[in-house]
């Protein structure tokens, strides 16, 4: 998703904003979940994007996504080749086999939550497609390991592109995890590549979403026309995980748990 014209500082929410994001990211999760139960063969991914919005609105909140930098819809919907930013539309059904990938956003109360997920719809996916998936979820949850006060943030890029790379597929460059809070996307930007012991040191109080996207085959990519679909360069499969965590001194709090 395109930056908005948020804080450039780094800013340490105090404890009540905390669960205000908690509060966000709770309800994230809560409609992902329902989401992920609604991926069937023939499905279109403009039906999962009105779920979404229905359940935005019945809950009194308003959707993150839908109108920022003049994005149409509620969610982002990537299949297969699609990395982020896929636009929902009731000509693209969902198939048996797809990998599919929903990122969602929403505000609450003034405050931010965002996450993420991939999963093969039914049980026809291709072996490969399934490690793809394994290896990207398992490479957000060693980036969130490392997410510690008094560390820094290349430790929890570093993590995620070792074990990506290690698997023999790609971390996507051109998009990053972001700070969040009052505001979609805040400093500092995060990475799924980089080197440990550098970047800003980690504090308590600092709130960031975690996002790796990764590929099966190269870390290229290309927009579509329409301006926002995010696709391999080469064609392969790709996949995305996210969760907004919080910094603490000890392991991070996750504020989006609960769809994985």
């Amino acid at each position: 998703m395109k930056k908005s014209k948020g804080p450039r500082r780094i800013i340490l929410k105090a404890p009540w904003e905390i669960e205000k994001l908690r509060a966000a990211n709770q309800m994230v999760a809560e409609i992902l979940s329902e989401l992920r139960e609604s991926l069937k063969d023939g499905i279109s991914t403009a039906d999962i994007d009105r779920i979404a919005s229905e359940r935005i609105q019945q809950q009194g909140a308003l959707p993150a996504f839908k109108g920022y930098h003049g994005y149409p819809a509620v969610t982002c919907i990537s299949v297969n080749e699609e990395i982020v930013h896929g636009i929902p539309s009731d000509q693209r059904l969902i198939k048996e086999g797809d990998l599919v990938s929903i990122d969602l956003g929403v505000i609450l109360d003034g405050y931010f939550g965002d996450a993420a997920f991939s999963q093969i719809v039914g049980d026809k996916g291709s072996d490969l497609a399934k490690r793809l998936i394994s290896v990207t979820k398992e490479a957000l949850y060693r980036g969130i390991s490392k997410a510690r006060a008094k560390r820094r943030l290349g430790d929890i890029s570093s993590a995620i592109q070792r074990y990506v790379e290690s698997q023999g597929f790609g971390v996507v460059r051109k998009f990053v995890g972001h700070g969040i809070g009052t505001a979609l996307h805040e400093p500092p930007e995060v990475p799924n590549f980089g080197s440990k012991g550098t970047g800003p040191i980690l504090k308590q109080g600092m709130v960031i979403a975690i996002e790796p996207m990764v590929t099966a085959g190269s870390h290229d990519i290309r927009v579509m026309d329409d301006g926002w679909t995010a696709v391999t360069a080469d064609g392969s499969l790709a996949a995305h995980f996210e969760h907004t965590i919080a910094i603490t001194d000890k392991r991070a709090d996750i504020l989006s748990d609960g769809f994985m």
